[in-house]
């Protein structure tokens, strides 16, 4: 089984698809030509599930970087005998800058090994198993590298070397100071051949993945506040999880990544969360100014689209070109990162019901108004026909935000998500010629706040808490002065602030979702990072930036040398746990430095 951490891993992305590269320079989860296709490198789910290895030969020590402003991977080995520096990118297409990024990605991936002091020995070690590694392909040696056969695309490797080909293609080499060998994997459909690419084009695609990534950030990312080269890169993570095609933005780009390791609590985050979306938007209008909103919420319109005379509630989450139907399986062929069983594809939650993510998506569509240019009439009724909904359902249960596989409950957050839909379609009835409806969205939120106070709160707790006339705490009442509410610095706020830093925040200072409930689970998970970061927030809110930066200190102190977070964090070791990297994590991040940003302004 692998046993590498999952925080040793670094992301490579076109806007099409992901790759986790791991510090010892084999790449470990690859999947082509899109996120959430069949894996062709899956070895951090099992040591046989496929992988792309080059590293000296001989121990080293290694340091890695980013390149400034991109997503291109910099690895340093430094050996006895001499240092390399190799340079891992997803090629994003020729000549595509700003929101054409990634639009026509080649499904290349390049791997350029440099000599630059001494000399260095090499192995280079390629073992394709497509579909989570259920085929040994066929590998055929070509030309300038190999070909192979086997699953529904052909894969072609290029390489500078003579390869010695079984089950895996290998081979040895040595640099001198100065010299440089250049690969490249490239997938393509099956029936077509994919291309032999010479060292020159491998270099000029890389300079170009370079020059794309560069461009992309100078043109979206603006903001100076506290923190600000940690925003500018949560906000590159966060395109680099953005599908190109659509504008959808998956969770992360992997699956079954353990809350508990050796848990069962292993899902697939391939796919675009209404949530997750929602709060990437608004994040990214902190960290990378988002003109694409438009392209999302017509996107998000689209896959979303239902006969209103059936009344169906909004689908919380859609595969990224906007399919519906995610069924969950186990792939039993798998053991699991650190044996964490089972290994799931698809995911069960797209039957759930959410009735928070009618707020979730008009408050994205609130911030980004101003971003958008003239909506067109489906657009302006689907986001009409959300408030009508959140007036229409907020009564009734749901699964909440964490998605528990217990029964439906009354969560408090649910209807404050709705009480938030109401909110922001009175503000913009204009905009979404619904003038007519105000009367009725007025006196559904009413409704929801009177009903809000009376039973979200709980004496015995001393908070507001996870569901109607329950004591059980929950994170996500953080969200109350977040979404407008009420204000963070009010007495019940206090008191419920109070109790999550006292009663879900752990030894680590890192804050819980929820503890003694039940949520259809067996084992536990980590503190999770997302809600600590909600933390820091509502203290920057409440007037209190230097508590704020204390508790942004302790969740962005996970960041893995590459400035990259998972979901949650184990509290006795440390370790990163969860699909990686975790959209929201980023998400929690990029908010809360801007409210304390806020704060400090307010301040001074």
């Amino acid at each position: 089984m692998n046993d590498r951490p999952i925080a040793d891993y670094a992301l490579l992305s076109d806007c099409h698809t992901a790759a986790l590269v791991a510090r010892n320079g084999s790449i470990d989860w690859l999947c082509l030509p899109h996120f959430d296709s069949r894996s062709v490198l899956a070895r951090i789910l099992g040591p046989d599930a496929g992988h792309w290895a080059l590293r000296p030969t001989g121990p080293s020590t290694v340091t890695r970087r980013y390149l400034d402003r991109t997503m291109v991977l910099e690895t340093v080995f430094r050996t006895a005998t001499g240092t390399m520096t190799l340079t891992d990118a997803l090629a994003p297409g020729r000549g595509e800058r700003g929101h054409d990024l990634g639009r026509h990605a080649p499904h290349l991936l390049l791997r350029v090994a440099r000599c630059t002091t001494g000399r260095v020995e090499f192995d280079m070690e390629f073992a394709p198993r497509p579909e989570y590694g259920l085929i040994s392909p066929r590998l055929t040696r070509v030309e300038g590298g190999l070909r192979c056969h086997g699953g529904p695309d052909a894969l072609g490797l290029c390489c500078p070397y003579p390869l010695d080909v079984t089950d895996a293609a290998r081979c040895t080499a040595v640099l001198e100071a100065g010299e440089q060998a250049c690969f490249a994997l490239q997938q393509a459909p099956a029936g077509e051949a994919p291309a032999m690419w010479s060292r020159q084009e491998i270099l000029s695609h890389l300079r170009d993945a370079v020059a794309g990534w560069r461009a992309w950030s100078r043109g979206h990312q603006s903001y100076e506040g506290p923190y600000a080269e940690m925003v500018h890169h949560s906000g590159r993570v966060l395109q680099a999880l953005t599908f190109q095609p659509t504008g959808a933005i998956v969770a992360a780009p992997t699956t079954s990544l353990p809350e508990e390791t050796g848990g069962v609590r292993n899902w697939d985050y391939r796919y675009a969360w209404v949530r997750d979306a929602s709060f990437t938007l608004d994040a990214l209008w902190v960290a990378a100014c988002p003109y694409e909103a438009e392209g999302f919420f017509r996107w998000m319109a689209q896959a979303a689209a239902t006969d209103p005379g059936r009344h169906q509630d909004l689908q919380i989450m859609f595969g990224i070109r906007g399919e519906r139907d995610l069924t969950e399986r186990e792939l039993p062929h798998l053991p699991g990162w650190r044996g964490s069983r089972p290994v799931r594809v698809g995911n069960g939650a797209w039957v759930q019901r959410q009735l928070d993510v009618y707020g979730e998506l008009l408050s994205a569509f609130g911030r980004l108004r101003h971003l958008l240019g003239g909506l067109d009439d489906p657009t302006k009724a689907f986001l009409a026909g959300l408030v009508d909904a959140a007036a229409d359902r907020w009564r009734e249960k749901d699964q909440g935000i964490w998605e528990v596989r217990s029964a439906p409950q009354h969560f408090l957050y649910s209807k404050l998500m709705c009480w938030a839909a109401l909110d922001q379609g009175l503000r913009l009835a204009e905009d979404l010629d619904a003038q007519e409806r105000t009367p009725v969205w007025r006196a559904a939120r009413d409704e929801i706040r009177a009903a809000i106070e009376a039973q979200g709160w709980s004496e015995a707790a001393g908070a507001y808490t996870q569901a109607f006339g329950s004591d059980v705490l929950d994170a996500s009442a953080l969200m109350m002065p977040i979404v407008g509410f009420e204000a963070a610095d009010t007495v019940r706020m206090r008191s419920t602030v109070e109790a999550v830093r006292t009663r879900l925040t752990g030894a680590d200072g890192l804050v819980h979702r929820y503890v003694a409930a039940d949520d259809g689970l067996p084992g536990d998970e980590g503190s999770f990072l997302l809600c600590t970061f909600w933390l820091a927030q509502v203290l920057a809110l409440a007037g209190d930036p230097q508590e704020a930066r204390e508790v942004f200190r302790r969740a962005a102190g996970h960041l893995n040398d590459v400035g990259l977070l998972a979901e949650e964090v184990e509290p006795s070791t440390g370790e990163l746990l969860g699909n990686f990297p975790q959209a929201l994590s980023h998400i929690g991040l990029v908010n809360a430095a801007w409210a304390i940003h806020e704060a400090e302004s307010a301040s001074v």
